[in-house]
């Protein structure tokens, strides 16, 4: 069902002013109101109505009304006769358009290419950003067919030169690398087709991919993770060296809008492995590769950060949940009237202070066993209850979680942009260095190691950091120091004061948006055409604006003639406000909002 058209918006956009009245003199009849309809009608479209269906019955009883003419005679109206050809000249050279040439498409269609497809590959706010250059460019839009072949022209010529630019940045090792993952990749994962090619590439260190034969590294990369567990570290860490292990150029896709990446990636995503064979040209099935392993390794690299949050989590939580089982359990009952306790024993100290403590203070607090009660309640809540705790997160890393932990440790790189977290980075790299230089069973830190501790090691794990060894000196334990060192890390990946090298949701906080080749540039849409319109006038002064639709929302709100639909500009108060008028030269004078009962000005411009 059409919407209805209030009155503001007939005054805004159908009412005839000044030169317009002046083109329909000499016109009658069907003639006259089919003009005037047709030239407001491109004035706010850009192009003249296809049919009767186009134009608002309230739009033209407001027209009729305003040429002398019946509605009903639009009717009479020719559209497609030499009449309708002379009426379509007129408005044309009337507001200084031309039609869309051959010549003019083909510029339109380089334009489109190189300026929106690039980095936007939605056929409709394509079709809006050729809109509004045609509407710039003051050429009338063409029809709407024509206007689909164009942006299909354009969509197709784009994808050819990015294909082709990120294609010849591949080396002929990097694309054989990445045939050797779906040569062999059957499109069931669960039925081997056959023995992948010879020469698969191992994991980015130079060992073995691991459990999954090279026939199925593809279906490995595409697969989602599963639960956090030490399988699901180990499975993750792998998928990240097989994508690096294929060594992709830095930078390959730098320059190419996020938007198209994504868009490469989901057509890969939903390919089978045939597809990807048999179905592409070489340039784009090596473009579309590069764009999902690409998209993959940020992927994978968030899903590390986040496994490793959860990993730490889920000992926390268990540690929790044991110790205080523990502890509840230990406790007999909650011993009440402490204070009456101490005052009894106080008393009773006092009264006899060189007797013994069996015969003066034990009766004095009501048994050892009421005694014995305090002590559980008190280590129950104090520092004892936290270092129980402490132990079994100690006990539960170092018998289970410790190996998927350290090998994610192991994949990613950490950065901070506050020198203040470096203590934590220099001891992430001491656990990388003594993972490769020593084995598991090494106890202790070296002596005359620099260990950080201070604002790394929580201080519950102070304590039970250092240990005695056989010789009786005080040495720091590997585990327990581990243990800090990953809660603490935890901590500062959640806050955003350590990030990770590569990942997408935890990359740099201070880049709030992935690099594009160029700014994506102002645009014109619905939402920005909605929320800003145009000033709302009085019904005595209607009038054409001079100027189109602003190119962006920052030019909407900064440009005086535009208000919100309130009738209030952003960021100003609501309180009558002078603003220059856009034709001062005419009128020499200035104007006030609509609404605030200022004489309005009547330039030709305004």
């Amino acid at each position: 069902m059409a919407r209805v058209l209030d009155e503001d918006e007939l005054i805004e956009h159908w009412t005839l002013v000044g030169d317009e009245l002046d083109l329909l003199t000499g016109r009658t009849g069907p003639s006259r109101l089919g003009l005037a309809l047709w030239l407001k009608f491109f004035i706010m479209k850009g192009c003249f109505p296809a049919g009767r269906s186009e134009l608002p019955d309230e739009a033209v009883g407001w027209v009729a009304s305003q040429v002398k003419v019946s509605a009903s005679d639009l009717g009479l109206f020719d559209w497609e006769g030499r009449t309708a050809e002379r009426a379509r000249k007129t408005v044309r050279t009337f507001l200084g358009f031309r039609e869309c040439s051959v010549a003019d498409a083909e510029k339109l269609i380089r334009w489109l290419a190189g300026e929106v497809c690039s980095r936007e590959r939605h056929v409709q706010r394509v079709r809006e950003a050729l809109l509004a250059r045609l509407r710039e460019e003051q050429i009338e839009q063409p029809s709407r067919i024509r206007l689909g072949r164009m942006i299909g022209s354009a969509l197709r010529q784009s994808e050819e030169t990015l294909t082709a630019k990120v294609s010849s940045r591949l080396h002929d090792e990097v694309t054989a690398r990445m045939w050797s993952m779906i040569a062999a990749a059957g499109d069931d994962p669960g039925v081997p087709p056959g023995e992948g090619p010879d020469g698969w590439l191992g994991a980015a260190d130079g060992s073995d991919p691991g459990e999954v034969p090279g026939p199925e590294v593809w279906a490995a990369i595409r697969s989602d993770p599963g639960n956090v567990s030490l399988y699901t570290c180990k499975s993750e860490r792998r998928k990240l060296d097989w994508i690096r292990a294929v060594r992709l150029p830095s930078g390959v896709l730098a320059d190419i809008a996020p938007k198209i990446v994504a868009g490469w990636r989901a057509r890969v995503a939903v390919e089978s492995p045939s597809h990807l064979r048999n179905d592409h040209p070489g340039e784009v099935r090596w473009t579309l590769m590069a764009a999902y392993l690409h998209c993959r390794e940020r992927e994978i690299t968030d899903g590390l950060v986040e496994l490793l949050i959860a990993t730490v989590h889920r000992i926390n939580a268990r540690a929790e949940t044991r110790t205080r089982e523990q502890f509840v359990s230990d406790i007999a009952k909650k011993v009440t009237g402490k204070e009456n306790i101490l005052f009894s024993i106080a008393a009773a100290a006092a009264g006899k202070p060189h007797g013994i403590v069996e015969e003066v203070v034990y009766p004095a607090a009501g048994g050892l066993e009421v005694l014995l009660d305090l002590v559980r309640e008190f280590e129950s809540k104090g520092p004892t209850y936290r270092q129980a705790r402490q132990r079994s997160f100690k006990a539960s890393y170092t018998n289970h979680y410790r190996a998927g932990l350290i090998q994610i440790l192991e994949a990613l790189e950490f950065r901070s942009n506050n020198m203040v977290h470096r203590p934590v980075l220099e001891a992430l790299e001491l656990i990388k260095r003594y993972k490769a230089e020593h084995s598991s069973a090494t106890l202790y830190y070296a002596r005359g190691e620099h260990v950080p501790v201070d604002g790394v090691i929580p201080r519950d794990l102070a304590d039970l950091l250092y240990k005695t060894d056989k010789r009786g000196r005080r040495r720091v334990q590997r585990t327990v120091y581990e243990c800090g060192v990953f809660q603490t890390l935890r901590d500062k990946l959640r806050c955003k004061e350590i990030w990770v090298v590569g990942a997408d949701k935890w990359r740099n906080p201070t880049r709030t948006s992935r690099p594009t080749s160029r700014s994506a540039g102002p645009r014109t849409t619905r939402s920005c055409a909605s929320r800003w319109t145009r000033r709302r006038s009085p019904p005595g002064c209607a009038r054409r604006w001079p100027k189109p639709w602003p190119t962006s929302t920052t030019t909407c709100r900064s440009w005086t003639g535009w208000t919100s639909g309130n009738g209030r500009r952003p960021g100003r108060s609501s309180s009558p406000t002078w603003t220059p008028c856009p034709g001062r030269a005419t009128c020499g004078g200035s104007r006030r909002r609509s609404g605030t009962g200022g004489a309005p000005c009547r330039c030709s411009t305004c």
